[in-house]
């Protein structure tokens, strides 16, 4: 098997929670080796997070195996001096170094950009925040619940009506989007680096993704966009519109090409005669008509079951995504036609998911398990040169465990 791509890389993961270090995964798919700093005893506190109320239960913690696959875990108290010696050794070798840390965080572990880009020319250092490295929130505390889903405005416009309630986003919904764009960023910096000899500070927060990820409203609001009016159910058009099959099961039409695919629909339903009903035979008396064709098709839809319409519709080629669960990845086609869910490696079976980025001709390493706290503290520490008496030394006095 020939080289990984990013093979000769060495990444930091002085970071916490998802965003910051999912950028440091999708490295690690492509061969960089990732270290991931964390506290001893506790650890990096998204170990905690599958207890939080209302988080599905499993054996196996999905947060962690899911974002800190593949990574080598060091744990450090970055508050000791033995600790920040070790550190800094690591930085010298490093060519990212990620962190998420609050900036008065960073301030107390010296871990700003000031602080650790003279250590290494070098070095990209890669800063995720909630709402950017600027202005009065600078230094806020947030996650992508707060900052990229609710703050973005993307919370409130998926709403189905003005009188629904705002929904809550699945968690790291933003927070792995927010990665890719870090990773982009990093990779940007590397290229660079190529270019130069030189390292760079690079960034982004939950919020400027959030608001890139609501774009299109974003920039009709820029433009004066009258958004005075939500439209209700049917408003939209019969043929872009949410329906219930009769097992339950919700899809979405997504018909834009009216010449081409409204006579496919009609066909498929059995209504032929719809084409020519005054009400439905153009664009514009659909449009006018919405209500009563939404009505129509809700009836018709509902006389089948999901297995049966799925067939048709792809076989006609009408544009339609059905409403997915999550378990109807598993044995899905497509998902495992393109690898999407691999198998961790020695797990007996367990699969996870893998990052979105491909590139022809560049084979991603098969996905390691996360590490436990420290589970890689002596390794580290004796690449660095630390004999066997100094690493026990370090456990010994708390800078490591």
């Amino acid at each position: 098997m020939g080289k990984r791509l990013l093979e000769d890389l060495l990444v930091i993961d002085c970071a916490s929670f998802i965003a910051g270090p999912a950028a440091a995964t999708i490295m690690s798919d492509f061969g960089a080796r990732v270290i991931k700093i964390e506290p001893p005893v506790i650890g990096d506190s998204y170990r905690q997070l599958m207890k939080v109320p209302g988080m599905p239960t499993a054996e196996q913690d999905y947060f962690w195996t899911l974002d800190n696959r593949n990574k080598e875990s060091l744990a450090l108290d970055l508050k000791h001096p033995d600790a920040r010696a070790v550190l800094e050794t690591l930085i010298a070798k490093a060519d990212v170094f990620i962190t998420n840390f609050p900036g008065p965080i960073r301030d107390r572990l010296k871990l700003r950009a000031e602080d650790v880009m003279p250590l290494n020319e070098r070095i990209i250092y890669a800063s995720l925040t909630p709402y950017g490295e600027d202005g009065p929130e600078k230094d806020r505390t947030g996650y992508d619940a707060t900052a990229w889903w609710a703050r973005s405005g993307l919370m409130d416009a998926v709403r189905a009506t003005p009188e629904t309630e705002p929904g809550f986003s699945v968690p790291g919904m933003g927070d792995h989007p927010t990665a890719t764009a870090l990773f982009g960023a990093i990779m940007t910096a590397l290229y660079r680096r190529e270019r130069t000899g030189k390292g760079s500070a690079v960034s982004t927060s939950l919020l400027s993704n959030g608001l890139w990820s609501n774009g299109i409203w974003m920039q009709a609001v820029l433009c004066d966009a009258d958004f005075s009016i939500r439209l209700q159910r049917g408003q939209r058009g019969a043929l872009t519109e949410l329906y219930k099959c009769r097992c339950g099961r919700w899809f979405m039409l997504a018909i834009l090409n009216y010449q081409r695919e409204w006579p496919l629909l009609t066909d498929i339903l059995g209504k032929a005669e719809w084409r020519d009903d005054p009400r439905f035979a153009t664009h514009e008396a659909r449009r006018a008509n919405s209500a009563a064709l939404v009505a129509l098709l809700e009836d018709a839809i509902a006389l089948r079951d999901w297995s049966e319409w799925k067939p048709l519709f792809q076989q006609a080629g009408i544009t339609f995504g059905p409403i997915a669960q999550p378990t109807d990845h598993l044995d899905c086609p497509q998902v495992a036609a393109n690898g999407f869910l691999p198998e961790i490696e020695n797990a007996n079976g367990l699969r996870t998911v893998d990052s979105p980025i491909m590139i022809a001709g560049q084979q991603k390493r098969q996905p390691g398990m996360a590490p436990a706290l420290g589970e890689h503290t002596r390794t580290v520490l004796a690449d660095i040169g630390l004999s066997e008496a100094a690493i026990d030394a370090m456990i010994a006095s708390g800078a490591a465990a």
